[in-house]
């Protein structure tokens, strides 16, 4: 039983995206619960904004070096190997492993020696004893890109396998550590105890892989080989990728940067509304990217466009299917939201306003922050990171001009205004190059979905605001459970009549989704189970 539940795998890509969306969803609500405990710990004021800024450099290290080799180099290579050698695929994750390793440990390294230096450069606006705490936080904080490179690889490797199961445990137990952090470390040594929660669950996200990762054949040797053809293709793709996270990260510095020259609390507040917006943004969109990405992968490799561009396609329209109805539902209900969430202890209503607001303006963009990681991936299966790279600096540079030009009139939420237009302005971009490239994407039947979830998302969003009223009267909106009622009553009907609407429309999303569901097809497989057909949703 236990050696069935470690190499389950998943058969469709639509499986695959249900069953890290589910596992998504877990880790995202375990987040929220983080989340609150923070607001109702420390407030929107400087210890959180510390903690953000603290964040910025080590998550810098792991989105540009780990994630940028994983995401566009380490799975489609790996994913070739596998197919033609099982042996000479371990090798390669091994060389892996070490090269990174080595080149993480000399980055780090010199990070920590310089640390005072860059953190002047990253919060300017901070006073001296903000800018001690938040040096001392980050170099605690510089171990967990190791942890996460070490683990990443691991992840890689699970997904290339299709064991999608066991990888989307990692944020749950992510998530666990940094709350562990806050609610024991915290009290023993103070702000620090939040970093070493860090460190904890970086640890665990890990250490919950290792067991699947052995039962694969995985066996670590300590062995680099600088000659490699693989590793050398790996590195090769992965620069144009590591580029184009650099400017996404050079997006959250000058956010950041921004931020610390406003309020107390501006970037505290920008960092829980961009966590509340990444709860549908993750669940859907992520989900669908990396459960798609293997597939693409493979029938690139297999020079099949035909199933190529089906797959894409279809998972387009799922992306949509399912984001549109989220999208009304934290546009109308944003401020129910962040009440239900975050309201408490220290986090008064000034700040769940000033939160609400900057969570509308990141959901106006929920559809093209959902579609982008899927259409990046596209071009990474084609091993062309060039052109996403391209696009992700004009979208950055688009995204930094509109802060600059909103931050005056509208504080912290013209920096969430920004995003979105950058957001809107990347994914549209990158739909129409890839087109291009690829010659059809079924821009008909995503033109046919696209006009029926219009309609239904329009259909639930009139019933939404008209029965927020209705409800209001019968509770008490001064306390949590009526905010709450009045939360979820409103939108579980919006999401019925979104549901009814479609089924009326015979949208071919929801029959699919329903057909699939009766038929119980959702069903972790033991054993190597192939895609072998789309999912026609």
């Amino acid at each position: 039983m236990i050696k069935k539940f470690v190499s389950a795998k998943t058969k469709t890509i639509t499986g695959a995206a249900l069953v890290l969306g589910s596992a998504s969803f877990v880790s995202r609500f375990i987040g929220v619960i983080r989340d609150r405990i923070f607001a109702s710990q420390f407030g929107a004021g400087t210890e959180l904004d510390v903690y953000y800024a603290a964040f910025r450099i080590p998550d810098l290290v792991y989105n540009m070096i780990i994630v940028g080799a994983l995401s566009a180099g380490f799975i489609p290579v790996f994913t070739a190997v596998w197919m033609k050698d099982k042996k000479e695929a371990a090798v390669l994750t091994n060389n892996v492993i070490n090269s990174l390793a080595v080149v993480l440990v000399g980055v780090l390294l010199i990070l920590f020696l310089a640390m005072p230096w860059v953190m002047k450069l990253i919060v300017p606006g901070f006073d001296p004893d903000q800018m001690r705490q938040t040096v001392l936080l980050s170099r605690i904080m510089l171990a967990s890109p190791l942890l996460l490179g070490l683990s990443g690889i691991a992840s890689s490797v699970l997904q290339s396998l299709k064991c999608f199961f066991i990888y989307s445990l990692t944020p749950i137990f992510y998530n666990i550590g940094i709350i562990i952090g806050a609610l024991f470390f915290v009290p023993l040594w103070g702000l620090a105890g939040l970093a070493y929660g860090v460190l904890l669950g970086a640890v665990l996200h890990l250490a919950i892989q290792m067991p699947t990762l052995y039962h694969a054949g995985f066996r670590y040797q300590p062995l680099i080989d600088l000659k490699s053809h693989e590793l050398r293709e790996i590195a090769k793709l992965m620069i144009p990728r590591t580029l184009t996270l650099a400017t996404s990260q050079l997006n959250m510095v000058v956010t950041t940067i921004l931020a610390s020259t406003l309020a107390i609390g501006s970037l505290t507040i920008y960092n829980f509304a961009n966590n509340l917006q990444f709860f549908p943004v993750g669940i859907i969109g992520v989900s669908f990217a990396l459960a798609a990405f293997p597939t693409l992968s493979e029938y690139f490799a297999a020079n099949d466009r035909n199933e190529f561009v089906a797959h894409l396609s279809n998972t387009i329209r799922q992306i949509l299917f399912f984001i549109i109805p989220l999208s009304v539902v934290f546009l109308l209900l944003r401020a129910q939201i962040v009440r239900v969430v975050l309201g408490a202890g220290k986090f008064d209503w000034s700040a769940t306003i000033t939160t609400a607001n900057a969570l509308a303006l990141f959901a106006l963009s929920f559809f093209a922050q959902c579609l982008i990681p899927l259409l990046t991936r596209a071009f990474y299966a084609m091993h062309d990171t060039q052109k996403p790279l391209l696009i992700a600096f004009v979208s950055v540079l688009i995204n930094i001009i509109a802060a600059l030009s909103l931050k005056e009139s509208m504080g912290i939420v013209g920096l969430a205004l920004a995003f979105s237009i950058a957001a809107v302005f990347q994914a549209t971009t990158l739909a129409v190059v890839l087109r291009r490239k690829i010659q059809s994407m079924n821009a008909q039947s995503i033109a046919t979905s696209s006009y029926k979830i219009l309609v239904g998302g329009i259909a639930m969003a009139m019933l939404m605001q008209w029965l927020k009223g209705p409800i209001a009267s019968l509770v008490d909106m001064t306390r949590f459970w009526g905010i709450f009622v009045q939360g979820a009553a409103t939108g579980v009907v919006g999401i019925g009549v979104y549901a009814v609407t479609l089924y009326l429309l015979r949208s071919p999303e929801l029959m699919e989704l329903l057909g699939s569901l009766h038929k119980r097809w959702l069903k972790i497989m033991p054993g190597h189970v192939e895609v072998t057909e789309p999912d026609e949703i």
